[in-house]
């Protein structure tokens, strides 16, 4: 849970909770595929932005290797 702020759980907890509204209010058989791909559709955007997060991370780590690497070689 280190990549996800409480924003992005929030959101999790609030689609999620539409989805099952929506399959109540509308039925098991009326609309299912279209609230299904809805709901996919928004897991799919958290799974970028986790994704996105977890590599910016990454890219700021070597960043900072590289930062010292050119301190500790004083190359300007």
């Amino acid at each position: 849970m280190k990549y996800l702020d409480i924003s992005s759980i929030f959101v999790i907890i609030i689609t999620f909770a539409l989805f099952v509204l929506a399959l109540f209010v509308k039925g098991f058989t009326h609309d299912l595929l279209l609230e299904a791909g809805i709901f996919l559709v928004s897991i799919k955007l958290m799974i970028m932005a986790f994704q996105t997060n977890r590599s910016f991370k990454k890219i700021e780590l070597e960043l900072k290797e590289i930062k010292e690497f050119c301190k500790q070689n004083e190359v300007t």
